[in-house]
């Protein structure tokens, strides 16, 4: 279906919670046929993944397989969604380079976006009443910066500016820092480290500070974990099917992160905020061959 990723010959994706206190991983879903990514996690106990362009959702415990939501008004989506604080609607980025906005249980989309930039939603705020995206601009992928917008739609306004490139913005549970990667503070091309700002610009500031490429910083619900992607050393940008790492950060010790899991995978594995409401758990895909 045009953008969407699909599984390799003998490979297959599984989804997997992972427990914080056990330290334990347990496989709830495994696909052969659909390349699921991205899980984000509902208030009432299930899994949203986009695949083949579609959005899926799956209860957390595997109880039943992955269900479509039907959806009207919204191109192939990507694996850049985010869900609704109200918890009945969700925020989706689509292969036109606009964001949407959906009922979670489907229905007709509505576009938010406007302007010509290619938007690539991460965070919407702990009100839920402003968003904050990737914009590329004139399709150069080494362009993008943050942006944050009204979620209702309206104009833009960036967050970063000057040389980046910058991704994954995701505000804290309050609200106080948007965290993201970026490579402002690296010479290597493609080596990205985590960061955080002000959501006025202000104030950013280098959290990792080693030789692997970290992406998608992912606080936990409570704001006392923060959960990363790190790839090998030498990667550029985050491809898929490589040996990466998950690692946790309690507190505010950048110093001492724990690696939780290693695995294949990379682009889809948590591209978005995959963690329980309730902080105990998150959800994960890796993409094994057989």
């Amino acid at each position: 279906m045009g953008y969407a990723r699909e599984l390799a010959a003998g490979q297959r994706c599984r989804i997997l919670i992972h427990e914080i206190a056990t330290g334990t991983a347990t496989v709830v879903h495994t696909d052969n046929t659909v390349l699921l990514e991205a899980p984000n996690w509902t208030g009432d106990g299930r899994l949203v993944l986009n695949g083949d362009g579609l959005l899926w959702t799956l209860p957390a415990d595997g109880s039943q397989p992955p269900r479509r939501v039907p959806l009207d008004g919204v191109p192939e989506l990507n694996n850049d969604h985010v869900l609704d604080p109200g918890g009945t609607s969700i925020f989706l980025s689509a292969s036109d380079g606009h964001l949407y906005r959906a009922p979670l249980d489907g229905g007709r989309a509505e576009r938010i976006t406007a302007d010509d930039r290619m938007h690539f939603l991460h965070g919407v705020s702990p009100d839920g009443a402003t968003l904050a995206y990737v914009g590329i601009e004139n399709r150069r992928w080494d362009s993008g910066t943050l942006w944050t917008i009204p979620s209702g739609g309206g104009t833009s306004t960036p967050l970063t500016t000057g040389a980046g490139p910058d991704d994954g913005p995701e505000y804290s549970p309050d609200g106080a820092w948007i965290y993201f990667n970026t490579e402002r503070f690296s010479t290597a091309p493609g080596h990205a480290q985590v960061a955080r700002v002000r959501p006025d610009g202000s104030e950013m500031e280098q959290l990792t500070h080693d030789e692997r490429v970290n992406w998608f910083p992912h606080p936990s619900p409570a704001g006392d974990h923060v959960l990363y992607l790190s790839f090998p050393p030498g990667t550029e940008g985050h491809p898929a099917d490589r040996r990466v790492e998950l690692r946790l950060v309690t507190g505010d010790d950048w110093a001492s992160p724990v690696t939780l899991a290693e695995l294949p995978g990379g682009q889809g594995t948590v591209n978005v905020n995959s963690w329980s409401p309730d902080g105990t758990r998150f959800a994960y895909v890796d993409y094994p061959f057989a």
